[in-house]
């Protein structure tokens, strides 16, 4: 261990902000090598129980991003922004949304993640696709943006190194939902992917990391204002996560959705998402100042097909053996039990519990309970009932995706549970 290491150790136990440079010199020693995990675990834990304050997470964030290459896109012909969500259940909205906005003319480089927890990664939807592979080389990043208009990787070992090491530990150190080290991770990850511009989608309710709006809203807070002092554009809009944004969760399951939406099959609130998202990501980028036009051209690219071809042309890039929208679920692998769970009683659906369908994908195998586990893509849930939505006695409230009759009885009970109903 360093002495610099120790030193910041003891101001932060001691409740006492860093001294300038402190920090920097830290990560500096992370990425060296030079940081025992005892150490690594002490920072996080000092920062998760005492908190970090408003420079001294600066810091953090601008020397994460900086310990290794930052790219620049300066030589595309057109503005780049990204689109960052904080997490949920049944929610592929980035699979429609990066595409549409590249169809806009803006370029989208995006630097998504696996799932882990309750949560569907990204990276895993789209490696449900055969062939796929979302692990790419950044000169082949910048390729994929350049020709395609935008392309959803992931992290490459070169960027923000010194977030993979903390984030890793976050995760077995019961770490993981500090404000300032959620900070630090999103916003390092987006400046060294070069992105200037970003909209963030920031989840709260039962489905999302953040359980309350008020929650929410310091994690955004935090989020703008670090952003901003790093120079960074950031929008941020809240978003209730008290249902699935789709009628379905899982990895394969997820993407046939994605390919229904952008082939014109308008899904609430699921379209309005993204073309909310989409709008914000226009303005943003310079191109439209008004939120009418700028739905209007989000929508047309979806509506058009324009969107579609640039989800199939990534899609080819990262090794699918398709040719359009079609072939995407046509490869797809399917669960060989499916099974109808039907309504016990009349009524409404009156609440939820995002979480636990969560839960019960990562159950039949379709997520992680460690981050190294192997996942079937295969399995989830499909035909989610929604709040509001009326049932009778017998009918549908969910379809149980699975590897084996087995595993789909094992989480039966639990997914009906997770529907509460009151009286028509």
């Amino acid at each position: 261990m360093t002495s610099t290491t120790l030193a910041l150790l003891t101001e932060l136990v001691d409740g006492v902000t860093p001294d300038r440079g402190r920090i920097p010199e830290f990560v500096d020693a992370l990425v060296a090598g030079e940081v025992d995990a005892e150490q690594v675990g002490a920072f996080l834990m000092a920062v998760r129980i005492l908190g970090l304050g408003h420079g001294a997470t600066v810091e953090l964030t601008d020397a994460m991003a900086r310990s290794g290459e930052v790219l620049s896109w300066q030589h595309l012909d057109g503005p780049v922004v990204d689109k960052h969500s904080t997490g949920g259940v049944g929610d592929p909205v980035s699979l429609v949304l990066a595409p549409a906005v590249a169809a806009c003319g803006v370029y989208v480089p995006m630097i998504s993640g696996r799932g882990l927890g309750h949560t569907g990664g990204t990276l895993d939807k789209l490696e449900a696709v055969p062939g796929v592979s979302t692990r790419v080389e950044l000169e082949a990043f910048r390729r994929m943006v350049s020709e395609v208009g935008f392309a959803i990787v992931s992290a490459s070992s070169r960027l923000a190194p010194a977030d993979a090491r903390l984030y890793a530990a976050r995760d077995v150190t019961a770490t993981v939902d500090s404000v300032p080290l959620i900070t630090a991770s999103i916003l390092s990850k987006k400046i060294a992917a070069g992105i200037g511009r970003l909209v963030l989608d920031v989840k709260y309710g039962n489905g999302a990391f953040a359980a309350d709006r008020a929650e929410a809203r310091t994690l955004a807070d935090s989020l703008t204002e670090v952003g901003g002092l790093l120079g960074m554009e950031v929008s941020v809009v809240m978003n209730p996560m008290s249902e699935p944004l789709a009628p379905v969760a899982g990895n394969a399951l997820e993407i046939a959705f994605a390919v229904e939406q952008l082939t014109g099959a308008g899904s609430e609130p699921f379209r309005s998402t993204v073309i909310d998202l989409g709008s914000r990501m226009l303005r943003l980028a310079g191109v439209e100042t008004c939120d009418e036009r700028a739905g209007a051209r989000i929508e047309q690219a979806i509506e058009s097909g324009r969107a579609a071809e640039r989800f199939v042309s990534m899609l080819r890039a990262l090794g699918a053996d398709i040719d359009n929208p079609t072939d995407i679920v046509d490869a797809l692998p399917s669960a060989p039990v499916r099974e109808v769970l039907t309504a016990e009683r009349d009524g409404v659906v009156e609440g939820v519990d995002t979480r636990g369908l969560g839960m019960a994908v990562v159950e039949l195998g379709g997520g992680r309970k460690r981050s190294g586990d192997d996942i079937d893509p295969r399995v989830g849930l499909s035909d989610l009932a929604r709040i509001g939505q009326v049932l009778r006695r017998g009918e549908p409230i969910a379809t149980v995706h699975a590897s084996t009759e087995g595993s789909a009885r094992s989480v039966a009970s639990s997914v009906r549970a997770c529907y509460s109903l009151r009286s028509a």
